[in-house]
This record gives C-alpha cells, structure tokens and sequence, in this order.
C-alpha cells in the first residue's frame, strides 16, 4: 500500500563515476532461524552470455547498477558511542573506514596520514539505516497523477513489471531520507496486484539514472500483495474475493512451472534446438520457483499469512518477508519455524478492516520469538523518522515485560532489513570489511530530539548538517535562473 502524507522535502543531482560491475555467481539460499543465512544470497547477474539462460538473469549485462562511489580520503570517528549493530556498543569508540570499507571499530585507533579524523565525543554512531519497504521514485513528490508510477493497475498479475523503470532519480525524497539517516532502500511496485512486479535495492545517491542508484549486485526482490487491495482494485472483473486471490496466485504458478520445465529441459538438453519463447511475467515466477528472487508478500492478517505459506509450500519456494502484517504476533511461532521476516510499522493500525488489530508490542513480541524482525515505513515522511519508530516500539515492548536490548532495536532498521534484502554480508552492521555506511547522530539515536549530523554511504560523506549551503537538492526543486525564466506560462 501507499500512504500519503502532506510534506515538504529536497536531493542533488552531482557527478558519479559510472562503471558497470563485474559478474556474480547466483546460489539459492535458505535463511537460518536467527534470520542469518547459511549461504550466499542470490544476486543480480551483472554479465550475461549470448544465451538466455534464464536461471542467471537478463543477458549482456542490461538493467545493471552502474554505481561506484567516488574516491573518499580515509576518515577516523573518534570518541564516539559506537553502537554496532552486531552486538556491541563501544562507549568511547572509534570507526575507521577507507576505500568506501570499514577498516576496524574500537577504541584509541590511528588514523593513516592523510585521513579527515571527525571529532565526535557526546555523539553517537549507528550503521546507516535500511527500509525495506518504500515507493520513493515511482510515487515521488510532487504526488501528482502524472508522476504515479507505483501499480501496473492493468492486470491482477502483472510480474513482468520492474520498479526500476518507473523510479525518477529527481524525487526529492530521496534526500530526505539521506537526511534521516537512511543510506538503503527498497523500492517495490504497490499491492494493486496480487503479483505486483520486481522490486529494488537503491542507494540513497545522486544519480540522473535509477541505475546508478542500484546496489550493486543486490538480489532482485518480486512484490506479492493479499487481500483486500486487489479485491478492491479488481471487484468488477475479479478477482472481487480472498478464494479469488488464492486461485489467482495459483493459477499464475501453474503456469509458471510449466514454463521452468520447458527452460530447463532446454537449458540443461543439447540446445541445438531454438529455444522456448521467452515471457517476461512466467520468466518472473520461474526464478521465484527457482529460488533466484527473493520474495516479499504485502500481508496483515494472521490467516491470511498461513494461506500464503501453504502457497509457497505447495510450489516450493520460500518467503523471504511478509510486510505490513499487523497481525504477525498471532503467528510468530510459524514465521520464527520457517525462518521468513516480519517487516512491520511501529503502530500504524485500523485505517482498513484487515488492519484492525496491530498492537504496538508487535515487534517486540516477533523478537522475543526468534522471527527476523524490520520495522519499515512504506512512507516519504515516515522514512525519515526511523530511529524513533524504532524507539517507541522497543519502549511499547519494555513496558509488556518484553526486554528488548537498545541493539535488538536497532538491528530492527540496520542489520535485519539488511538480511531481509540480501546485501547483509556488505551492510546493516559497524563490522570491518563492510560497506562504510555509516551515521554520526547529535545525541542518543532512541531521542526524539536527536538528528543525523553526518551520513556516509561507501565512505563518501553525503550529508553534512553543519553545511547548509551544500545540501542535496534535487534538479526539479532548483529554481529557474531569473534570465532564463519565460515570461508566462507555456503548455507543453
């Protein structure tokens, strides 16, 4: 779903150096029941062959992250609260990084010669914060008809679509996360669909393409929505009820096996024959079924929620995330037994039926079961203010008798939405050898009235309060040059 919310907010369009990356081996993987995984994650293939081997991504290297983050100097934090992410905080702390990499994280480290040491005693330091859940891009601001690019409203299953064709870089949005603290988002198709599409791992990084925004070699996510948005959107023509759902999902697997198999005999036969007849929405759910894409379904209600893990059982594959579901608590036992993620709100309940009963102790309770829990925001405001979010769910949980630990908290919104995207083993923690993805806070980031001083995606600092006048905008917020301005209006 897609929330709208009345807000003012700002990004930069700057060089970027472009370079199309190398390739990765794709590898199923199944997660572990802390919700680390036991294997690489499957990724975006970068490279292709002269053949459509399906089960490997596009061929020739199309629809990949040109990004490559621009020569930073070495940079030491000192004497910071570093809270990690990975289990420890450091009182006093150090973060080292160079070459866009964490080099160590301690205390009473060196800096190389000519390194930017940041003086930050009295703040705090977090990993940069991760949102699996956004729309930023394809319902960018200005919220108008023109830039709604969120829902292929045109079928119920519409699988062939990615949201990257439809992200605006310009989005002023962007910005205002970066602004929050939030380094890495997930931008998914909206739950019109029972299939909505792929989704995307973004960078939040000028770029004047969405490519070069993409993570690099991140997995590729599909969008599944239940309930009561595709009965809504689709009552005239159906599917108008929740068995019209289920059935429609099914159908569209039936096919998609039949599709894999033909593939796959190809594949795996002498190819001296031409090969099937490529489609791009069966081509979807076939690297669904082959465990290529990881899969994030839009759910609230408890039973719904087991309908969709009977589907997964029935076709084989795995759910990586349920989203929004407010209703996760009443089966937190089934979602920590297979491993699947809960993306949820902190209390953002009852605007729909099937949103009735969220509780805010949701994610504590989730925690205290062992499910891999995210707290997301499916919002360009919320964005924004995810720290505290993930405040007041960890005090709703303190105040049931839950003893949520402040770096289970904050693993809500850096290292477990890591794990749920796929790029944990680079991001979502102060570790070293990780992505520099780093935010320096005025103060404790659980404070309501604390703020991003500094952000720094790669080791590249791209947000800096204390400078006003360099501040991201994006091209669409910058104003006309008073000589250059028509004098009225022209219809275009």
């Amino acid at each position: 779903m897609k929330r709208r919310v009345a807000g003012t907010k700002l990004f930069s369009l700057g060089s970027l150096l472009l370079l199309a990356v190398g390739a990765s081996a794709c590898a199923t993987v199944r997660p572990g029941p802390d919700g680390s995984a036991d294997g690489a994650s499957p990724v975006r293939q970068t490279t292709g062959s002269s053949d459509h081997d399906l089960r490997y991504g596009t061929p020739n290297g199309a629809w990949t992250s040109t990004y490559a983050a621009p020569i930073a100097a070495p940079t030491l934090i000192r004497g910071a609260t570093v809270m990690t992410a990975a289990g420890e905080t450091i009182e006093d702390g150090d973060v080292l990084f160079e070459g866009g990499k964490i080099i160590a994280v301690g205390r009473g480290l060196d800096a190389p010669p000519g390194s930017e040491v940041v003086d930050a005693a009295g703040r705090y330091v977090t990993p940069g914060l991760i949102d699996t859940h956004s729309h930023m891009g394809d319902y960018p601001d200005p919220g108008v008809a023109a830039h709604s690019d969120g829902n292929e409203a045109t079928d119920p299953t519409t699988p062939e679509v990615w949201a990257e064709h439809s992200v605006w870089p310009q989005d002023p949005s962007f910005a205002r996360a970066l602004a929050g603290g939030v380094t890495t988002v997930q931008v998914l198709p909206g739950s019109a669909n029972l299939i909505g599409g792929r989704g995307v791992t973004l960078k939040m990084v000028p770029s004047t393409s969405v490519q070069g925004m993409m993570f690099p070699d991140a997995p590729m996510a599909v969008k599944m929505a239940c309930g009561e948005n595709p009965k809504r959107v689709y009552r005239n023509r159906g599917p108008s009820t929740r068995m019209g759902n289920v059935a429609g999902y099914r159908e569209a697997f039936i096919r998609a096996v039949d599709y894999r198999r033909r593939w796959d005999e190809w594949l795996d036969g002498n190819r001296k024959d031409d090969p099937p007849s490529r489609d791009l929405g069966l081509e979807t759910l076939a690297e669904v079924l082959r465990g290529e894409l990881l899969l994030h379904i839009h759910c609230y209600r408890a039973d719904e929620l087991v309908q969709m893990i009977n589907l997964a059982r029935e076709f084989g594959f795995h759910i990586r995330s349920f989203h929004h579901v407010v209703e996760a608590y009443k089966v937190r036992d089934l979602l920590a037994a297979d491993s699947i993620g809960a993306s949820v709100w902190y209390n953002w309940w009852g605007f729909k039926m099937e949103a009735f009963d969220g509780i805010p102790e949701n994610l504590a309770l989730l925690t205290e079961a062992g499910v891999p829990a995210i707290l997301h925001t499916d919002d360009d405001m919320g964005v924004q203010l995810m720290n505290q979010d993930a405040a007041r769910a960890m005090y709703a949980g303190r105040e049931a008798g839950i003893e949520i630990t402040r770096d289970q908290a904050l693993r809500w919104i850096t290292a477990t939405p890591a794990w749920a995207l796929g790029i944990d083993d680079r991001t979502g923690t102060l570790e070293a050898g990780k992505n520099a993805d780093v935010v320096i806070w005025s103060g404790d980031p659980f404070s309501v009235y604390t703020k991003a001083d500094r952000v720094y995606i790669d080791g590249v600092l791209r947000f800096d309060r204390a400078r006003v006048d360099e501040k991201p905008r994006s091209d669409f917020e910058l104003e006309i040059l008073p000589d250059r301005a028509a004098p009225e209006a022209v219809n275009r």
